[in-house]
């Protein structure tokens, strides 16, 4: 079936949805070093709510980035971790990161110039 050039696009700009949210942005980065389970990760990315998690986790496993496994215990337990996919995902995230981490103060500097611009 050939995709063709608008929903490519359409298709493109929901996966961007997906990673650019704030939260799966902060899920990646944390599996980024190593496996983790849902309380891990839930105390590691402040200010999620565990519905949010779980909502997050679910949509970067659907899309192949994050692996779910689970263990046959009681309670059961559940291990979180990158995919091979998801681990080329955070290279890119990473070097976007740094990219934001060199220029903002650069962008700072003229964010304050464009709203001292705007309230004149």
């Amino acid at each position: 079936m050939e995709v063709t050039d608008e929903e490519a696009c359409r298709q493109v700009v929901q996966i961007l949805g997906l990673i650019g949210s704030k939260w799966s942005i902060l899920v990646i980065g944390q599996l980024g070093d190593r496996t983790l389970r849902f309380g891990e990760l839930n105390r590691a990315v402040e200010g999620i709510s565990q519905r949010m998690l779980s909502r997050t986790l679910r949509g970067l496993e659907r899309d192949g980035l994050v692996n779910r496994t689970v263990y046959p215990s009681v309670p059961p337990r559940v291990d979180y971790a990158l995919t091979e996919l998801g681990s080329t995902l955070l290279e890119s995230m990473t070097a976007l990161g740094n990219w934001a981490r060199e220029h903002r103060v650069d962008i700072n500097k003229q964010r304050a110039e464009y709203d001292a611009i705007q309230r004149m």
